[in-house]
């Protein structure tokens, strides 16, 4: 965790890097229940116009916020994530996956009426150079100074 005691608009997060493997997409699946074959299978994947395997969206969106959650240090400072989806990651079948670029950036601070300060903090994920999560935002209450 950071000293967030001056924390400012403009601050940026320490960015983080995630290999996802088929493997973590099988563990994905377990956890979550979600067993779509897109997520496990080459030929049902291109059958639906896939250019391969791809990784669950809420599985990039919960990478992502990891970015936020490491530097803030208590995942339960998150009052609100959201994200819309805009790209998959496509998990090649090998043992090096795909690598997704995760970042963040505090674009507003308030001071709410029961005097903690909340960071408003942009986030943002790439897969092979490209967006692949919009309108990633979490807000994140504060230490107190």
């Amino acid at each position: 965790m950071s000293d967030l005691s001056d924390v400012s608009v403009g601050d940026e997060l320490p960015p983080l890097s995630v290999r996802v493997t088929r493997a973590d997409l099988v563990r994905y699946a377990g956890a979550s229940g979600d067993f779509n074959p897109i997520h496990w299978s080459d030929r049902v994947a291109g059958s639906v116009g896939l250019p391969g395997v791809i990784a669950h969206g809420m599985l990039t969106m919960a990478l992502a916020g990891r970015v936020v959650t490491e530097w803030v240090g208590d995942p339960g400072a998150v009052v609100s994530y959201g994200v819309r989806f805009t790209r998959p990651v496509v998990v090649p079948d090998d043992d090096e996956g795909a690598l997704v670029e995760l970042s963040g950036s505090v674009s507003e601070v308030t001071t709410g009426a029961d005097g903690c300060r909340v960071a408003r903090v942009a986030v943002t994920a790439r897969f092979d150079g490209r967006t692949v999560l919009s309108r990633g935002v979490a807000e994140v209450r504060l230490p107190q100074k």
